[in-house]
């Protein structure tokens, strides 16, 4: 079977036509036609999606891969049940938190849940600056044109944390409005932009690495501990790593900076343990088949993964890593603590939530966590 990658300008309507009905809602495994909203084609995500899809073609599966602009246009098709699965960054994350834009309905917390994820050599969500910006640390943002994009909690989010690192907040930048990921690039490229949100092996870096105003990375020195208390306080999904994959970036020439497992490939509580359990065999026995098509693809090394982050695993993963011997009593303590905090948003928000303003829920969501022996992350 040929493997299909469909592209559609109106991802919600393209997906509904195509995905609803019989394929969700099944029981008995993963089907052979399913489908996964990602990012834009431009992005890693999407390219490590594509070697994926690539290598469960052997297998006579056909997975089809939607790009869509940023994090909402992505999990909205999941949450309503047209998609089975998502490629993503931590805007599922902030999903589950019901913060930012998922703050207000008809979103609120979500009960999303990981299957597996990209640890790949590359640097996840850094700041990518044009060279001539003369960009050197994070403090060197201040007064530049930094990107902020529409409905991309996690992007910016991310962007947040670098400021924080560099001790600044967005009222010491230019905030650039951008309507999608790959605009921002293009807004680098094209003059409009210092800095924007990336992963280093974005292929749409080549183009800026190319153009006249050229490509640089700023390092996160992981000796630079104050910083790092800075960022994580706004970004508590970096961890420290020196990326050996990315545009500019090999074992010669590393970047000592920060990253998390990207792609995160996630669905929801809803779906079925028989399906996710087969898509995590799929993923762990053709691994040999797609690591080579992308540096994020190659991530998804069992080895590499992360199994106590900060999103639970779904039921059918955790039933494939027991019966592999990779899963731990530590682990599913974790996972457990995990499900309490998300059983606590959802709790807060039943009371009130839908109905309040968002500062309200904000408060009220902190004091809940709070209450329940959680850190809040955010508060307003």
């Amino acid at each position: 079977m040929m493997y299909k990658v469909v592209i559609k300008t109106s991802l919600l309507p393209a997906v509904v036509g195509l995905f609803c009905g019989a394929q969700l809602g099944y029981a008995q495994g993963l089907p052979k036609e399913f489908a996964v909203t990602s990012y834009g084609t431009s992005g890693s995500a999407y390219a490590a999606s594509v070697a994926i899809g690539n290598a469960f073609a052997e297998d006579g599966y056909s997975m089809r891969v939607m790009p869509a602009k940023n994090d909402v246009s992505r999990l909205t098709p999941l949450r309503v049940k047209q998609v089975s699965f998502t490629t993503t960054g931590v805007g599922v994350y902030q999903a589950q938190e019901g913060v930012l834009d998922f703050g207000k309905s008809p979103w609120g917390p979500q009960k999303v849940r990981l299957v597996m994820m990209g640890w790949g050599d590359s640097n996840t969500a850094l700041a990518a600056t044009a060279k001539d910006a003369g960009i050197e640390h994070a403090s060197d943002l201040r007064g530049k044109r930094v990107s902020w994009v529409v409905g991309a909690p996690s992007l910016n989010q991310s962007m947040s944390g670098w400021l924080a690192y560099g001790g600044l907040t967005w009222d010491d930048v230019v905030k650039v409005t951008s309507p999608g990921w790959g605009a921002s690039i293009q807004g680098l490229i094209d003059g409009n932009i210092d800095a924007a949100i990336a992963a280093s092996d974005s292929s749409k870096l080549f183009q800026l690495e190319g153009s006249p105003r050229g490509l640089h990375f700023f390092p996160a020195p992981h000796s630079e501990t104050e910083n790092w208390a800075r960022l994580n306080e706004n970004a508590p999904w970096f961890v420290p790593h020196t990326a050996t994959a990315g545009v500019g970036l090999s074992e010669e020439n590393s970047l000592e900076g920060a990253t998390f497992g990207y792609p995160i490939l996630a669905t929801y509580d809803w779906e079925s343990e028989e399906a996710v359990y087969d898509l995590t065999k799929l993923l762990h026995q053709k691994y040999d088949s797609y690591k080579d098509g992308h540096s994020s693809a190659a991530g998804f090394a069992m080895d590499k993964q992360v199994f106590d982050w900060i999103i639970p695993y779904h039921e059918g993963a955790v039933k494939y890593f027991k019966e592999i011997g990779v899963w731990s009593d530590e682990y599913e303590a974790h996972n457990a603590k995990l499900l309490e905090r998300q059983a606590v948003l959802e709790e807060a928000w039943g009371k009130s939530g839908a109905t309040s303003s968002y500062e309200t829920w904000m408060s009220e969501r902190a004091a809940a966590l709070q209450s329940a022996g959680f850190a809040p992350i955010w508060t307003k």
